[in-house]
């Protein structure tokens, strides 16, 4: 019986050994593999530093091909490969290999594939040290990152460069990956059987990540192995059937314990989900607002960015169509720095059923935004005479505060009274709806509002 010492001992890791040789063995991506496509034209043959290729930004999830597609692109070419990553590469780095390609091209006739890994990490002085390079063909640049290249790649080198966007691979081609991991003789070699269950298991886990189906297999068989050696040791008998460990939906749970969530706190993820979180309490679908949370939470988003956005969902999406709505995002911000985290969960899940299940109004949201637009658009005027302040010596010699009359004084608490600059006379920012509780204040502004006007 196979043991697992014996089949992993001294290997290199299996998502390393299985990394495709040429584009043909790349799984998924085939909206970037199509015949014709920059891709496929980079990974030709033709090697002539004559022969123009455009530079490239891969941009996607971890696990979906960027590091895979560019070293295939490289063997298929036969052009000079050089690889940096950003984690450890400097100015320094980057100015000598443009210096060795310009060489490589001027006296070998040669062109120079230079792989960044990570070049989000770069800094703008760095990222600028590759400009000269790429604008003049010294190489052809295949950077890849996983945050949005809009926020962390200079505009100049996106201008000189073809973003391309990888996708999650599906289950399909998961699944491919997978099988041929456990028979191609650089993968497990056929020393184990992976069953159906397992199988399921490890292309749900792996929620499109490559690396992690691969790292996920490699684990479970080892598991697998180990079990299988020590019913071989405990049984006197001789199995007659396959001898080979079987990959059991047991092994897979030992193996990997959750399933990956797709979320980077400072990158595209973030956005998106706070993003989906709000929109689904806007339009009042509890169950997917209660989704993003989940997800936020197990990514380990800082539980104070959320309740900061419930308070900000709670005034601009609910306003007065129920004044609670505030207070109870409130209290939950607040219960959540006394409590911490994971009792934070509960009140911030609380505050994002409330706010979703509650009636909405955008009303005091849109009035705020149109006051301060004719604000800036010059739209104030002076304010009225009778409303300047009176209590400062001279001020009553210059007409301050006469002719105000003190609302309280009334019977009803208001009396006809201009309050607007004279340039804003009758103009109404806030517009109630009939949602909710602002169902009542719509109609007791419609009263007030006579009165002002001495209807």
């Amino acid at each position: 019986m196979t043991s697992a010492s014996a089949l992993f001992q001294g290997q290199t890791p299996l998502a390393v050994r299985m990394r495709p040789t040429s584009l043909d063995e790349v799984a998924g991506q085939s909206h970037l593999l199509r015949p014709g496509s920059p891709l496929v034209t980079l990974a030709g043959t033709d090697s002539s530093a004559s022969v123009s290729a455009v530079s490239v930004i891969l941009w996607g999830p971890p696990g979906t091909g960027k590091t895979t597609l560019a070293q295939a692109i490289a063997r298929s070419s036969g052009r000079r490969f050089v690889e940096l990553s950003a984690i450890t590469a400097g100015v320094k780095d980057v100015r000598e290999v443009m210096q060795e390609a310009l060489t490589q091209r001027d006296l070998y006739g040669q062109s120079t594939i230079l792989f960044l890994d990570e070049i989000h990490r770069f800094t703008k002085a760095q990222q600028d040290a590759l400009l000269p390079g790429v604008e003049n063909g010294w190489v052809v640049l295949i950077a890849a990152t996983t945050e949005n290249p809009s926020f962390s790649v200079i505009s100049p080198l996106l201008s000189r460069s073809l973003l391309l966007t990888l996708r999650p691979l599906g289950d399909d081609d998961l699944g491919a990956l997978v099988d041929r991991a456990v028979t191609d003789p650089r993968g497990l070699a056929d020393a184990v059987v992976l069953g159906d269950e397992a199988r399921a298991a490890l292309v749900r886990l792996a929620s499109g990540d490559a690396r992690r189906a691969l790292t996920a297999l490699e684990a479970a068989a080892s598991v697998a192995a180990d079990d299988a050696s020590r019913e071989t040791s405990d049984d006197d008998d001789t199995d007659a059937g396959d001898p080979r460990p079987v990959i059991t939906g047991d092994h897979i749970a030992q193996a990997v314990d959750r399933a990956l969530l797709r979320y980077d706190r400072q990158g595209d993820e973030h956005y998106d989900v706070i993003s989906a979180f709000i929109k689904s309490i806007r339009g009042s679908d509890v169950d997917a607002a209660i989704h993003y949370l989940a997800r936020m939470i197990e990514a380990g988003e800082d539980p104070r960015f959320i309740a900061r956005r419930l308070v900000i969902s709670a005034a601009e999406d609910i306003g007065l169509a129920d004044p609670q709505a505030l207070q109870i995002a409130v209290a939950a911000a607040d219960a959540v720095a006394f409590i911490g985290m994971p009792e934070g969960r509960i009140p911030l899940a609380e505050a994002t059923v409330y706010l979703a299940t509650t009636a909405k109004s955008n009303a005091a949201y849109n009035a705020i935004n149109a006051a301060i637009a004719d604000v800036r658009a010059g739209g104030f005027g002076r304010v009225p005479l009778h409303l300047r302040d009176a209590h400062y010596p001279g001020a009553k010699r210059l007409g301050h505060g006469k002719g105000y009359i003190y609302a309280h004084d009334s019977d009803i608490g208001i009396v006809a009274q201009q309050y607007l600059p004279d340039e804003l006379r009758g103009t109404q920012y806030y517009r109630p709806t009939s949602h909710g509780a602002e169902r009542d204040v719509s109609a007791r502004l419609e009263k007030i509002r006579r009165i002002l006007d001495g209807g």
